[in-house]
């Protein structure tokens, strides 16, 4: 890209950023001036502050969205809203140059416009210095397992900081080294801050309940552990698998806890909405949260037959990306996807007569979130591609994966949806760390390290391996729950822009924020207001 093609894109993306903070202010003016009033009940305090500088993200744009929708039935809706109130934030840091300062005239701008006319809270940044101090020599082990103290007890700030600086620095193995370490630092600090000023919000306005994005990275995490700890019931969101839809729970966004009763079976109108659905995905128009992750597809060529034809079996071993495996509900019974991938080796080499496939996930190479601690490094560290029966197939290489699950005697996976698709195609899925859909019966999913072990080496071993029928039916009640019931659809209100991610308003008038006119809003009132499940009705 030129120099003039850089200056215009950033100026293309300047005035669509001024744009779109116009037509936010307006729609939230408007909001305001029809709000019903109405302090017959407690309010809700939103915040998100880990998904936009400028320009909306989908949980910028869900957040905003369901605030608007409860204003209009006259909710009291509060918005917790970072004034510079962190040292470092999660979007702002600049991983090359963690000491570089915040963004922080960008994305207060945005903020005036979001919650333009809204009832707002804004906090800024006051260092503790006394904390400062007891962290200043501490090495990143300690930094993790620092706790401080918090209204008669402790509050775990090294842990709720912890899957904020993997997601930023892209790793899972933190480096013990100056710049990490001062970064970590930071986020505690600024945990810290969040901690006593929402406290304050909290005693003043005793929400009813608060809403959050995904509950993970450390502002949010933050705000959800002290609301919980005061007995507050907080909703979190994360995007979903239907276009332009988010989920929300009041569990944990992103291990999915959907209640999906015993009783639901589906239709045959249902089962052909999911085949057909099964159809686009196998030609590979597979995308989330606005980003398709595979261009364009292709199947296995003659090469790999004439390779394959040389091995007894074939066995596909998907990965995951950083953030998806080191979340704190993901890892089961080994201590992390790399340390599956370790054992996993042993098992390489020990079976010759199996072509395994390891198979590096799309999103590791996306542009601006490359992994820094990627599946790649780990194949070149332990000389994997070396290996006569081992085949790694890079993030940039847009090879089949149904065709690999095809191919296969079983499918290996740690924790990504390919196996749930996998279950779907009928084929047998040994699953090692927690996923979305472990607790549905979809995989098989031993309950140890050993177990997993020993269940492999039968599998490998075995003259072939059959699928239980309860994973196929339990996988299609799982994926179609998910994509069609537990999916709130925002498109109504929303549309993507041409900067990948991201989107702008589509138009629409106030009253299609009703519950009666949007099932999505009904669904989020409900849900928000008198704890209701946040699914769809059919």
């Amino acid at each position: 890209m030129t120099l003039t093609q850089k200056f215009l894109r950033r100026f293309q993306i300047a005035s669509a950023s001024l744009k779109n903070d116009w037509q936010t202010a307006r729609l939230a003016r408007a909001v305001a001036g029809s709000a019903i009033e109405n302090q017959s009940q407690g309010p809700i305090v939103f915040f998100n502050a880990s998904t936009r500088i400028r320009g909306h993200s989908l949980n910028a744009a869900f957040s905003l969205l369901a605030s608007w929708s409860l204003q209009l039935v006259g909710v009291p809706v509060i918005h917790f809203v970072c004034r510079a109130g962190m040292s470092r934030c999660v979007l702002g840091t600049d991983q090359d140059d963690v000491y570089r300062l915040m963004p922080c005239r960008l994305c207060l701008r945005q903020s005036r416009a979001n919650y333009a006319a809204s009832e707002t809270h804004y906090f800024s940044y006051h260092r503790d210095a006394v904390l400062a101090k007891a962290l200043a020599d501490l090495d990143i082990g300690a930094l993790v397992q620092y706790e401080h103290p918090f209204g008669g007890g402790k509050i775990p700030l090294g842990v709720l900081a912890l899957p904020a600086i993997r997601w930023r620095l892209r790793r899972l193995t933190l480096v013990n080294d100056d710049q990490t370490r001062f970064l970590y630092r930071e986020f505690i600090l600024s945990a810290w801050n969040i901690a006593r000023e929402f406290t304050v919000v909290l005693e003043r306005t005793k929400p009813q309940a608060v809403v959050v994005f995904n509950g993970q990275v450390y502002p949010e995490a933050t705000v959800s552990w002290v609301a919980h700890r005061a007995g507050v019931r907080v909703v979190t969101h994360e995007v979903s698998m239907y276009p332009l839809s988010g989920f929300f729970t009041t569990g944990e966004a992103t291990a999915l806890p959907m209640p999906i009763p015993d009783s639901f079976e589906l239709n045959p109108g249902q089962s052909a909405q999911l085949d057909a659905l099964m159809q686009s995905r196998f030609q590979g128009k597979v995308s989330m949260a606005g980003i398709q992750f595979f261009p364009k597809i292709k199947g296995l060529d003659a090469a790999f037959d004439q390779k394959a034809a040389n091995f007894r079996q074939i066995v596909p071993v998907f990965t995951n990306v950083i953030f998806d495996t080191t979340q704190q509900h993901s890892n089961a019974f080994f201590l992390s996807m790399f340390t599956w991938l370790d054992a996993v080796l042993g098992v390489i080499k020990a079976h010759p007569d199996t072509l395994f496939i390891m198979r590096a996930h799309p999103d590791e190479a996306r542009p601006g979130k490359v992994s820094r601690e990627s599946v790649a490094m780990w194949v070149e560290e332990k000389g994997v591609g070396k290996l006569p029966n081992c085949i790694f197939v890079a993030p940039e290489e847009y090879i089949s994966s149904y065709e690999l699950i095809r191919r296969s005697k079983f499918v290996m996976i740690y924790n990504s949806t390919i196996g749930l698709e996998a279950s779907i195609m009928g084929v047998p899925v040994l699953c090692a760390g927690s996923a979305r859909f472990t607790n549905f019966s979809t995989v098989f999913f031993p309950d140890s390290q050993d177990a997993y072990l020993q269940q492999l080496e039968s599998f490998l071993t075995a003259p072939k391996v059959r699928i239980q029928p309860e994973h196929i039916r339990n996988a299609r009640r799982f994926f179609y729950y998910h994509y069609f019931i537990a999916s709130l659809r925002f498109g109504d209100y929303i549309e993507p822009t041409a900067q990948r991610g991201y989107v702008k308003w589509s138009s629409f008038d106030l009253q299609a924020l009703s519950p009666e006119a949007s099932p999505t809003m009904r669904a989020l009132q409900e849900g928000i207001l008198y704890n209701g499940d946040f699914m769809l009705k059919e």
